[in-house]
């Protein structure tokens, strides 16, 4: 009887419509309430990566190994979050978060510009010791009374804000928090795992080994656009651990115009103009090879391959830019690009070897096989770097990632997929395969496959 009930009641109109929607799956741990003054959340990454051997006829210090090879690292992130006002329209975040990493990456994260997991610190020596990854005060400055939704989470609790705003946030942060987003590829926890994927290989943000820096950023809103721009400072040497906090001699500018707007009627798209400049203590890759050539590096330093460590100048300039677009196609199916290029003359000094990006990719939610929080995403890069610096590692330079010992070159193409899987609250598995041609900008070694698995607990 109960059974005939229920159909009768499914196949009536009025009936259906009194009967409740199923609530939409718990994507934490714990739940977090909106609108509360007090944020605590945490998150753990694991990464398992392997790849095969490769063909190889010769090496350098920082290749990637031709040998096969694994390796797993771990990332644990707790956040922090405090709204000491209820104010609106000036409204403040006060943000701490405590990270802890772990583990290696594939060849100690040596030998690729678009290298194969993000979560890697490419300095294994810095131990498992928890560190403070982020303090920043937020503050909201709003121009209107009127106020749109806003999406709280561990970088702003408020629930909604001004239309036309000023935010400005001072502290050490991670600049891609807030700067080259784009909501197909810039998550290596739940989306692409590849450097060049999840940010511009080209944009050469200011940062410590491990991602991070001190500085600040400005921001004016808009309902349709977004103007930033953000100072920060830039590490002493290339990818070190240890901040210039002179800013007046090294510094990183980034400025970006986020403008949100859609080439599909009914959906959702953005576009972004980046563009960036660094000042350090940074060489010249045309300096350091015509002086080895010339004998004058071998004669003073008794060195056989040109080093731009030699020749580095405080003050040196870096600039580039980028363009960023995402693009909502249909309920389950989202486009992003990315074109980024930098100058190529002075050394690459904070995220990695690459003077030309050109990425495209996209993701697709799983809601036609019942699977609505499980994604499928494929990206294709291709990075390039420019004259001056392949002739420094053709002549056997080492950057702070390449270095072959010689180079025949060719642009570093990359294939990712990866399919992410949702299994029970916070709790997600992803599989994931890269393909790498001309490894290190170098045709004469390579392909390089690394398949990964990730478990991800969002608390």
């Amino acid at each position: 009887m109960s059974a005939l009930l229920l159909a009768a009641m499914a196949l009536s109109g009025p009936a259906a419509a009194q009967v409740p929607a199923s609530p939409a799956p718990a994507l934490t741990m714990f739940p977090h309430p909106e609108g509360a003054r007090l944020f605590i959340a945490g998150q753990a990454n694991i990464i398992s990566q392997a790849n095969p051997p490769f063909h190889s006829p010769y090496a350098g210090p920082n290749s990637f190994r031709s040998v096969a090879d694994d390796e797993t690292s771990v990332v644990e992130t707790l956040y922090l979050a405090a709204r000491p006002t209820r104010s609106v329209r000036y409204s403040t975040d006060l943000i701490l978060n405590v990270e802890s990493t772990g583990g290696h990456g594939l060849s100690e994260a040596l030998g690729l510009a678009g290298f194969t997991n993000l979560d890697v610190v490419r300095n294994p020596s810095l131990g498992v010791a928890p560190y403070l990854s982020r303090y920043e005060v937020h503050q909201v400055i709003g121009l209107t009374d009127r106020t749109e939704p806003q999406d709280p989470g561990s970088f702003a609790l408020a629930t909604s804000v001004p239309l036309r705003r000023i935010e400005i946030r001072v502290g050490k942060m991670s600049v891609p928090d807030f700067f080259d987003i784009n909501a197909v590829g810039s998550d290596s926890h739940l989306q692409f795992m590849n450097w060049t994927v999840d940010n511009g290989g080209a944009w050469d943000y200011a940062a410590d080994t491990r991602g991070y820096t001190v500085g600040g950023l400005a921001e004016y809103d808009d309902h349709a656009w977004t103007l930033r721009y953000g100072i920060f400072a830039m590490p002493t040497e290339a990818n070190g651990e240890s901040l210039d906090w002179a800013f007046s001699r090294a510094h990183g500018q980034n400025w970006e115009l986020d403008w949100r707007h859609s080439f599909i009627a009914g959906e959702n798209g953005a576009t972004r103009l980046l563009f960036y400049a660094n000042r350090a203590h940074m060489g010249a890759y045309r300096t350091a090879v015509t002086d080895f050539l010339n004998g004058t590096d071998a004669l003073l330093y008794g060195v056989d391959r040109p080093s731009i460590t030699l020749h580095r100048q405080f003050g040196a300039l870096k600039y580039g830019f980028e363009y960023n677009a995402e693009q909502q196609v249909t309920a389950n199916l989202r486009l992003g690009a990315r074109v980024g290029w930098d100058d190529g003359r002075t050394e690459s000094f904070a995220y990695t070897e690459d003077d030309q990006t050109v990425e495209i990719c996209g993701d697709y939610i799983a809601a036609r096989w019942d699977r609505p929080n499980d994604k499928l995403g494929l990206a294709l890069v291709s990075n390039a770097i420019k004259r001056d610096h392949q002739n420094y590692l053709r002549n056997g330079g080492l950057g702070f990632l390449l270095g072959d010992g010689a180079l025949t070159y060719g642009r570093e193409n990359i294939v990712e997929g990866y399919y992410n899987l949702h299994a029970w609250r916070g709790l997600f598995y992803a599989a994931d395969v890269q393909h790498i041609g001309d490894p290190g900008y170098n045709r004469a070694r390579g392909p390089v496959w690394a398949g990964s698995l990730r478990m991800h607990v969002d608390f």
